[in-house]
């Protein structure tokens, strides 16, 4: 049993694509002025703006994707490649953690990578020339996308119809607050645009979505097994 602190429904209030010839979108981040993207083959720059497509890097992208204020860092299978976002060239190249589940999310906090892993529900912070796993931290759902929120972990679930963005305590990994998504809407990736919304990968749809955090108010506790 995990005691959820506050509880509340989002609703999608901004779309992208679907974009021709993309078929999924898996992991995102935000460089400041883009929204970059990773889909199958390839990382993709989204102008936020304007909806239009800026620039594409040739890379294995299957899963999360992070910026660290400098460089861009793809999950690519068993595999973690720091890129110049500039040039599109491989810096550095590392080991993804290991494990029965697949990597899924990826994000930039503290000096450190912070690595989903869906079947195995946890968060690994991890080094991020080394690959060495620093800690770890569990949820009870399957974690897709992860992101900071300033101080704030969050992390989504794709886990049949019924997903939710969760924040957890990143020293405990008790469930702080819990967003739950429109029936049916799935997450793969996400990131915090530092103004209250979340950037959403929708997996197969081809989409990025955009929902904006409610107004924190007081909501009554709830447990979800």
């Amino acid at each position: 049993m995990v005691r959820i602190m506050k509880q509340a429904n989002i609703e999608i209030v901004g779309e992208y694509g679907p974009f021709p010839g993309i078929d999924r979108v898996h992991g995102l981040t935000c460089d400041g002025r883009r929204i970059w993207f990773a889909t199958d083959g390839k990382l993709v720059a989204l102008d936020p703006a304007s909806g239009d497509l800026l620039d594409s890097i040739d890379t294995a992208a299957d899963a999360g994707t992070a910026f660290d204020g400098k460089h861009l860092f793809q999950m690519a299978g068993a595999s973690i490649h720091k890129f110049d976002p500039n040039t599109g060239q491989v810096l550095v190249t590392i080991p993804a953690p290991a494990g029965e589940g697949c990597n899924s999310g990826l994000a930039w906090a503290e000096g450190s990578l912070w690595v989903g892993q869906y079947n195995e529900r946890k968060i690994h912070q991890v080094d991020p020339d080394t690959g060495a796993i620093m800690r770890t931290i569990e949820s009870n759902r399957f974690v897709t996308g992860v992101t900071w929120a300033g101080d704030e972990l969050w992390h989504a679930t794709w886990d049949g119809d019924d997903n939710e963005l969760r924040r957890l305590d990143p020293a405990t990994g008790d469930v702080l607050e819990s967003l739950n998504l429109p029936h049916g809407v799935g997450v793969s990736g996400l990131e915090y645009d530092g103004n209250d919304q979340f950037f959403c990968g929708r997996g197969a749809s081809g989409k990025v979505s955009v929902v904006r955090r409610p107004d924190r108010g007081v909501a009554t506790d709830s447990d979800n097994a």
